[in-house]
């Protein structure tokens, strides 16, 4: 189980580092847009996000 744990905190690390690395000045943007959302949707955005990485993870061990 820790092993597909680390699985998973790795493949996060590539993921997020991907914009940075391609494009470096446009999430720099992405980041000021973010940090002017408003709480409500920061939360439904993080809900959304939550909710589709159940269900990927739920149809991939299925």
């Amino acid at each position: 189980m820790w092993q597909d744990f680390l699985v998973g905190v790795a493949l996060v690390l590539v993921f997020e580092g991907v914009l940075p690395f391609l494009s470096p000045s446009r999430y720099r943007e992405t980041l000021t847009l973010a940090a002017q959302m408003n709480d409500k949707t920061m939360r439904a955005i993080g809900l959304a996000s939550m909710s589709a990485g159940v269900v990927v993870l739920h149809l991939v061990r299925s």
